[in-house]
């Protein structure tokens, strides 16, 4: 078989890394030496946000282009319908195995089942920190080493430091370690004459914030960043945030959150970033001792970000920078460095992944391919559009507007007020773009609930009841080949 003229795709995904926590988009505190070099050959987009501030609504748009309106997963008790493909709605990583790809999905992908395919040909599995009693390729591992998975409750300091203690495994066996490990197996390993594409999904960050006692010396929490002050969104929600942390899968109460505890969580969050981004490192050094670099597309990025204390939060949800903030940079084999400035969406990978893997050009308004990219438009998106359990979000020229499911509504300037501080909703100076940006959101919606609702289209032969249509007994083909579905708005 000769050998395909497409690049490996490695797909590297921290599990809620917010941006500026690395080297690259400004922190001076944490340690990401690696992630900074990958950076540094990259096209970095500085601008890219969350197409859901939530894990698995976030998954399900990363997988198939479409935001959660249109796949119906809004929250984290949801997931794709089972024939989501048959419906109109494949995952990338079907698209590219059915085009000469071998797909291979390593770590925490949070599909529902937990061992689904979702279109990898191979999985190799570590789910959630908090999902003891799954028996996932990582459990089976820990226990042939005599360990067994923890819930971050298992440290004495756990709710004392608010969500933040050492693990109890020790650093060798540490999860993260273990994806990474997995990670280089298979580079060390594929002979095949296929291109692959292996997406890597680190449990880590995300909370809780569990480094392993050894990384912990390396960050002072006084060296921490302060805390941002709450605002107006935090202060609306702040008592269904309290209430929703105490819920047993964290256990942790918030009614009192000193900045002290604070740091403590941002210093454990750094650990835990510096523990992946040594990982990544020696990821990078597998593709080039096996020679792979200079045909491998890198692509680093995150579901969505971490509060880590800010606004007295932790974990994400809001349409707050913090939350919605995402690293995105992409290795092309050439190995240079651009930045992109223009807002992105992490949807815009679906349709990237395809066009770097010459799978023809799959683009919807959820999905365009990523600027500077091979066949990327020429114009960079005039506005993003991202929905969630929460409400829904419009970002254009430098305007946010947020419509949250309570009635609660934010028009505020990204550059001029990144925090949220001033909301200009009620301002009269500012009511032409905000009807601007309503108009957008009602379009958005309108648009999306009809692509959710495109497999009960009916092909009944004609508009006037000709043909078999017209005979009693007919027969609806469901799901109808939705390959010609346009959306009418």
């Amino acid at each position: 078989m000769a050998k395909s003229s497409n690049p490996n795709i490695l797909f590297l995904f921290p599990d809620q890394l917010r941006a500026d926590y690395l080297g690259c988009y400004g922190s001076t505190f944490s340690k990401t030496p690696h992630i900074d070099k990958l950076c540094s050959e990259s096209v970095q987009y500085t601008e890219a946000i969350s197409s859901a501030p939530l894990c698995i609504p976030a998954r399900a748009s990363l997988l198939t282009g479409y935001n959660c309106v249109a796949t119906g997963v809004f929250n984290n008790d949801q997931w794709l319908r089972p024939d989501h493909s048959a419906c109109g709605m494949p995952s990338w990583p079907e698209l590219l195995s059915k085009n000469g790809y071998h797909t291979e999905g390593i770590g925490k992908m949070h599909f529902y089942p937990w061992d689904i395919s979702e279109g990898f040909d191979h999985r190799v599995i570590a789910e959630d920190k908090r999902h003891l009693d799954i028996e996932d390729d990582y459990q089976l591992y820990l226990n042939k080493h005599g360990y067994k998975k923890v819930h971050g409750n298992a440290s004495s300091d756990y709710y004392e430091g608010k969500g933040a203690a050492c693990s109890t495994i020790p650093a060798q066996h540490q999860v993260d370690v273990w994806t990474a490990n997995q990670t280089i197996e298979f580079i060390d390993t594929y002979k095949s004459d296929k291109p692959f594409a292996c997406m890597v999904g680190f449990p880590g960050p995300h909370c809780p914030y569990d480094p392993p006692e050894n990384l912990v010396s390396e960050f002072n929490p006084e060296d921490m960043p302060d805390s941002i002050a709450d605002n107006s969104v935090s202060e609306h929600f702040k008592q269904s945030f309290i209430e929703g942390m105490k819920a047993s899968w964290n256990g942790v109460d918030y009614s009192e959150f000193t900045e002290a505890q604070k740091k403590k969580i941002k210093a454990y969050y750094c650990a835990l970033i510096n523990q992946i981004d040594t990982s990544i490192g020696e990821i990078i050094e597998s593709l080039k001792r096996n020679g792979k670099l200079d045909n491998t597309v890198v692509i680093l990025s995150s579901d969505h970000g971490d509060f880590v204390g800010d606004y007295g939060l932790t974990g994400k949800s809001f349409f707050l920078r913090p939350a919605t903030h995402v690293p995105l940079i992409i290795r092309l084999p050439n190995g240079s460095h651009k930045k992109v400035d223009s807002s992105v969406s992490l949807t815009d990978l679906f349709s990237t992944i395809l066009s770097l893997a010459n799978v023809g050009v799959h683009q919807n308004e959820d999905s365009m391919i990523l600027p500077e990219m091979p066949n990327a438009n020429e114009s960079p998106r005039n506005y993003l559009f991202a929905p969630s359990h929460k409400g829904y979000m419009v970002l254009k020229d430098n305007y946010k507007y947020v419509r949250y499911h309570t009635g609660f509504k934010m028009l505020t300037h990204t550059k001029e007020d990144p925090e949220d501080r001033n909301n200009l909703y009620h301002n009269l100076e500012h009511k032409n773009k905000l009807e601007e940006l309503q108009a957008i959101m009602e379009k958005e919606i309108d648009r999306s609930i009809e692509i959710a609702n495109k497999e009960k289209v009916v092909d009944r032969g004609g508009l006037m009841g000709e043909g078999a249509f017209g005979k009693m007994g007919w027969q609806r083909k469901y799901p109808e080949d939705l390959s010609y579905f346009k959306p009418h708005i």
